[in-house]
């Protein structure tokens, strides 16, 4: 079915819109079968009416809620696009991308074979390890591939615990003695 662009009158404003052959061909597609009463403009307009009345203003369309609070990991001053909930953490940008994807993980997760997965595990977790100053896997018994999974699943736990006391310890030393 072949589709043309045609005009038609806005019934709020009384001006001419354009419905296009895209248009068109996505009405047909999802079956509707009443064509479109306003133009994008008062479209836009309405939408925004609904929740404008709620809030006794003029809203703009697509409006999100900024909230201004502090990062539950490092403790920095942070804005997140939602209203924090009482007893979940809130993370700045940077932790949420460490929390996300740890370095050590999504190296692993974006390899094809299993030999290479065990290894590069194993390598995080010497580099892991090696920064808490502790002895390295090649020290420890060999383990399965099952409980080298495993300590990889754990890894990133043990990462930002050691950051953590690393940046404690590094504040407990900045602080001014009496």
């Amino acid at each position: 079915m072949q589709f043309v662009d045609r005009f038609l009158k806005c019934s709020d404003c009384n001006n001419e819109f354009v419905f296009t052959a895209g248009e068109q061909l996505f009405f047909h597609d999802k079956q509707f079968k009443n064509d479109p009463k306003r133009c994008k403009l008062c479209k836009a307009k309405r939408a925004g009416t609904g929740r404008a009345a709620a809030s006794g203003g003029v809203a703009l369309p697509f409006s999100r809620t900024e909230t201004r609070t502090e990062c539950s990991a490092c403790g920095i001053e942070t804005t997140v696009p939602f209203k924090p909930t009482q007893g979940r953490p809130v993370l700045c940008r940077s932790c949420f991308q460490m929390k996300r994807v740890p370095a050590g993980v999504a190296a692993v997760a974006n390899m094809d074979s299993p030999a290479a997965m065990v290894q590069a595990a194993s390598d995080a977790l010497d580099a892991a390890l090696a920064a808490a100053n502790e002895p390295t896997v090649d020290a420890l018994p060999p383990l399965s591939p099952e409980a080298t999974m495993e300590m990889i699943a754990e890894a990133p736990a043990m990462m930002n615990e050691s950051a953590a006391c690393a940046e404690m310890a590094g504040a407990s030393a900045e602080a001014p003695q009496a």
